[in-house]
């Protein structure tokens, strides 16, 4: 089990370190978008402020679990982030699916692998 959760952590840390380094910096041409995902891109695009927090977020989480520091708390943090990116490839882009699934079960198996931390979170006292 410690095996595994090194290599997701790791395999989740690149791609988030990937997504975001890419954004920050321009690296490849921004996809031609139609329809509702047109839309949807433009409405984020208008807040001025959501992806770039987004993509902030995801490279504090990718540093945590490329370092294997303060993963607890970057688990945490991608939960809403990866629910959202599963749901939006889901509805609007179903390209990305494979990637969207395994970055959702990916956290919620390094969740899940130290369940005993996060349970206190989920359980009513």
């Amino acid at each position: 089990m410690k095996i595994a959760t090194i290599i997701v952590r790791s395999l989740i840390g690149l791609l988030l370190l990937f997504a975001s380094i890419s954004y920050f910096f321009h690296l490849f041409p921004d996809p031609v978008l139609t329809g509702d995902m047109k839309t949807f891109n433009d409405g984020i695009k208008a807040s001025g402020y959501l992806m770039p927090l987004v993509k902030t977020v995801e490279l504090l989480c990718g540093l945590a679990f490329i370092t294997a520091k303060f993963n607890r708390i970057a688990n945490i943090l991608l939960m809403p982030i990866s629910v959202n990116i599963f749901f939006i490839n889901i509805c609007l882009a179903p390209e990305g699916i494979p990637v969207a699934i395994f970055l959702l079960v990916g956290n919620i198996f390094l969740i899940y692998s130290k369940w005993n931390v996060y349970k206190g979170l989920f359980v009513a006292n």
